[in-house]
């Protein structure tokens, strides 16, 4: 098996070499770069496993790189951000990011989500996973659609879809936020549980899903959430 690269896109030399240190101590190729276009090329150019990207970069900032990435790349992202502020944890993610990190951090911390993020992305598709349908929403696993309505192919993040196959797998069982995010981040998630809520945010946005009335994600207040459509035969 190949090794895997890391693309490290940051314009503070101490942080790239630092995370470059334990990255490699982890046994993954460590590729960097110094600002927003520079990164956006590297992607390009490099096809990397998985890239680190910081939100304030010279040239263009990671939200816009990420964005760009997003118009032809799934490649897994983490955004390293210095403002630990919900309105950028939510553009990020409707961006397309699958995970953030809020400055300053544990080098180590985020080495183990950059590896628990690429267990999760290398069992993204199971085999033979049955189309899962009910009144308005059609999910399919095996080729990570989701169609609403008639025709509306719906646009997820990696992760957006995972949350969504989790909870549709079993309509009507409440999920704790921990819970989720064992069964979608995995069990060696580091961070706020508040991640979920997030999630939660950009999943029905993009479903067309009212919180005050849902159709599909239902709240279960101070507990977690479920899934509230019944499936159709």
């Amino acid at each position: 098996m190949s090794t895997q690269r890391i693309l490290v896109v940051d314009d503070e030399p101490k942080i790239r070499m630092t995370l470059r240190g334990y990255l490699e101590a982890d046994g993954f190729d460590v590729l960097e770069a110094p600002d927003g276009p520079a990164g956006l090329s590297g992607v390009i150019r490099e096809q990397p496993d998985l890239v680190v990207l910081d939100v304030m970069l010279p040239g263009l900032d990671g939200f816009e790189v990420l964005r760009r990435i997003r118009a032809t790349s799934q490649v897994p992202v983490i955004l390293l951000t210095a403002r630990d502020e919900e309105v950028d944890r939510v553009i990020g993610f409707t961006a397309g990011s699958d995970d953030y990190v809020t400055k300053p951090f544990s080098a180590r911390e985020l080495a183990l989500r950059v590896r628990a993020i690429l267990r999760r992305a290398e069992g993204a598709q199971p085999p033979e996973e049955r189309t899962l349908r009910f009144d308005g929403l059609v999910i399919d696993p095996d080729s990570r659609t989701v169609t609403a309505g008639a025709d509306r192919t719906v646009e997820l993040s990696a992760l957006d879809f995972d949350l969504l196959v989790a909870m549709a797998r079993t309509p009507g069982r409440v999920f704790t936020r921990r819970g989720l995010i064992e069964h979608v981040w995995g069990r060696d998630f580091f961070g706020d549980e508040r991640v979920v809520d997030v999630h939660i945010r950009t999943l029905r946005r993009a479903l067309g899903d009212d919180a005050n009335a849902p159709r599909f994600v239902g709240t279960v207040r101070a507990i977690g959430y479920r899934f509230l459509a019944r499936p159709t035969i």
